[in-house]
């Protein structure tokens, strides 16, 4: 649920960075993502027991976070304090890619469990992310989305030890996730229209 905003909080008089117009579009974009995959995701728990789709579904979300928050690392090009944080977020995306395709053929259990290490890891970084960059303003969302995190992927964690059947409550988290997106998209949006006023 990782949020890789750095606009400004409205009441804020901070500078607009040059990517402020790109961030919008890809804040959108995760956002319509994240709801199509959990549609997809409910579809397919509901009709069928896992299978290849539900493999692929768990696989894709944690990719196209990894490549969300790389195309920032490199729209940024700066010395950023965060970028640390952040490239451990990418590693264990990917890694987090590779550990469900393999655990969601064993169990839902399994992939509820190490969906749940991801959710905390990528929380925990996305937390410090948010801290390093606090100066920057618009940090509350990453902040609340990256808080969020940690307890759904203890939650997460816990119900896959416990034998957890269903896979529902993964689909709840990414739409939560993709609405934190929206909210930025819709502050950068007014931010946009406010700088181009003057």
């Amino acid at each position: 649920m990782t949020d890789t905003g750095t606009a400004s909080e409205i009441s804020t008089p901070v500078q607009l960075p040059p990517l402020a117009s790109a961030l919008r579009r890809l804040y959108f974009l995760r956002f319509g993502f994240a709801v199509v995959w959990a549609i997809a995701l409910v579809a397919v728990t509901s009709v069928a027991a896992p299978g290849p789709l539900f493999t692929t579904l768990l696989i894709v979300y944690p990719l196209v976070d990894a490549a969300a928050v790389i195309w920032q690392l490199r729209a940024e090009r700066g010395g950023s304090s965060s970028r640390v944080a952040e490239w451990i977020n990418v590693v264990m995306s990917v890694v987090a890619a590779v550990a469900l395709g393999w655990a969601s053929t064993v169990s839902i259990g399994a992939a509820l469990a190490v969906w749940g290490v991801w959710a905390v890891v990528a929380g925990i970084s996305q937390l410090v992310a948010a801290l390093l960059r606090r100066r920057a303003g618009g940090q509350i969302p990453q902040v609340l989305s990256g808080g969020i995190s940690v307890f759904a992927g203890l939650g997460f964690l816990f119900q896959g030890l416990g034998g957890g059947a269903s896979a529902t409550g993964i689909a709840g988290y990414a739409t939560l996730g993709g609405i934190f997106f929206l909210v930025s998209a819709i502050r950068l949006s007014v931010l946009l229209r406010r700088a181009a006023r003057g």
